[in-house]
């Protein structure tokens, strides 16, 4: 029987189909982090307006999504080295496509505030495994090419 060396074969891969749709996807599922962020500072004004919210408050409702981003990657990033990546990807990715949709089903600003802590924990357990994930399958000589593709496609 032959054995064979995965980590070996991974670093002697040409760049493939399968390594453009892995940093196809994963380079996706990022750039929606920004949307997000984005999305939020366009709807302020009227959120300010419609609510009656301070600065102070509204600054608040936006620093919710980061806070749960900062927790979801301290979460779900040592959590996808005992379930795997592309588990925890999708897991993540369904967590903050609910909470962000339910986010536009929001009455208030206390359960908006809610569903977008909530929405950062998808977000944040994507970050660090979207790019794990991309390190992992890239071969050795093309590792170094993936880290500033991920400066780029984040904010």
């Amino acid at each position: 029987m032959r054995s064979i060396n995965v980590s070996q074969m991974i670093d002697r891969a040409k760049f493939n189909r399968f390594h453009f749709m892995v940093l196809f996807w994963c380079a996706f599922i990022i750039v929606f982090d920004g949307f997000d962020l984005v999305v939020y500072g366009s709807v302020v004004p009227v959120l300010m307006k419609e609510w009656s919210l301070t600065p102070i408050e509204a600054g608040s409702l936006g620093s919710y999504a980061l806070f749960g981003m900062m927790v979801g990657a301290m979460i779900f990033g040592p959590l996808a080295d005992k379930l795997g990546r592309k588990n925890v990807i999708m897991l993540c990715v369904g967590i903050f496509s609910l909470f962000t949709a339910l986010v536009a089903l929001a009455t208030g600003p206390v359960d908006f505030g809610i569903y977008r802590l909530l929405a950062g924990l998808g977000l944040g357990g994507v970050m660090p495994n979207a790019v794990a994930l991309m390190t992992e399958y890239s071969p050795r000589h093309r590792k170094a090419h993936w880290f500033p593709l991920c400066l780029v496609v984040t904010p």
